[in-house]
């Protein structure tokens, strides 16, 4: 057989997210005004002589630290997408970035916790008509960063499927595919790597109204305590979306099959009188990319590519190894 013969058969294996470039150029500017909020507010404070602002600059340097993970996962994931290294590409790589971000989330809440326990019995004073105005400029950056890091999946994932439709690829090219129903398990499809710098800045907007909620019944009401048990029950929250992050990232890094019914279709199309199923694994290899290896017995067995056909049109199935043994005593 000649080398270019084999060609038909070869294909690249580059599973990134449909919103990748998106979602990379949404994280390096969230960093920006991160960046120049953190600087200002440690600046200001230096220049001020409030304690306050550096604070809560050194504060967002920390969530500035986590985006800058996410940032450059997505830039590392996109250069290294056809090294050869990396046996099903970089597609998980922003999975163990959100692992890495869930765990210094984590973090963040437990020194959230002890410095709000520890106040609520040792008291200190808060210049609240200071502290007030910085929660609301943290509370607008935030949510500011949020709104760029809102995850659009479907927008985007139609846009590039209609896309997608004006190429020319066949079976051998295993790009995002769709069903007729133009429906993909969104589970598999979700960006865990865009989800965590979320998380970051959402939890930052949580903790400035609830900061500003405490702040306020400390001015208005005298309930200087307010304060403390409102970073106890911020840091209670943001532990709660750690834990969620923890879970979903390391289902992937685990190679966990994924929820959904993916995997039940893949056995209703495969299962018949003469094909059993003896052998199914799947598993994500990067947003809104599964694989999967079938071991199959049949009393009168196809070609791979024949039961590769049978599954090509399911969402997010973009890998696929096919393995058929002749049942032992089968003509």
């Amino acid at each position: 057989m000649h080398d270019h013969s084999i060609d038909n058969f070869r294909h690249e294996h580059v599973f990134l997210g449909s919103g990748h470039g998106r979602n990379e150029r949404r994280s390096w500017i969230v960093i920006g005004i991160c960046g120049v909020m953190m600087v200002a507010e440690i600046g200001g404070g230096a220049l001020f002589g409030s304690m306050a602002l550096i604070a809560d600059g050194l504060h967002m340097s920390t969530h500035a630290g986590a985006l800058f993970i996410a940032a450059l996962a997505y830039t590392y994931a996109r250069r290294l997408s056809r090294d050869d290294r990396f046996t099903f590409g970089t597609g998980k790589l922003g999975d163990l970035a959100a692992f890495t971000s869930a765990i210094a989330l984590a973090m963040i809440a437990m020194l959230i916790g002890y410095e709000s326990i520890n106040r609520l019995f040792h008291p200190v004073h808060i210049a609240f008509n200071q502290a007030i105005p910085i929660a609301f400029l943290g509370l607008g950056v935030n949510l500011l960063s949020a709104w760029l890091l809102r995850d659009d999946h479907e927008h985007v994932h139609t846009h590039d499927h209609a896309n997608q439709a004006e190429r020319t690829h066949d079976d051998h090219h295993h790009e995002h595919r769709h069903n007729p129903s133009g429906r993909e398990d969104r589970h598999a499809a979700r960006d865990n790597n865009l989800r965590a710098a979320y998380v970051h800045v959402l939890a930052d907007a949580a903790v400035s109204v609830l900061a500003i909620a405490g702040l306020l019944a400390g001015r208005q009401l005298g309930w200087v305590w307010m304060d403390a048990v409102m970073g106890i029950v911020g840091a209670c929250v943001i532990a709660s979306w750690s834990w969620g992050l923890v879970k979903a990232a390391g289902a992937v890094l685990l190679d966990m099959r994924p929820r959904g019914l993916l995997v039940e279709s893949i056995a209703q199309r495969l299962r018949n009188r003469t094909d059993k199923i003896a052998d199914l694994h799947v598993w994500r290899i990067g947003p809104g990319h599964c694989a999967a290896v079938v071991a199959l017995v049949s009393d009168d067995p196809k070609p791979p590519s024949a039961y590769k056909a049978m599954l090509s049109d399911i969402a997010g199935l973009s890998h696929v190894t096919v393995e058929v043994e002749r049942c032992p005593g089968a003509h």
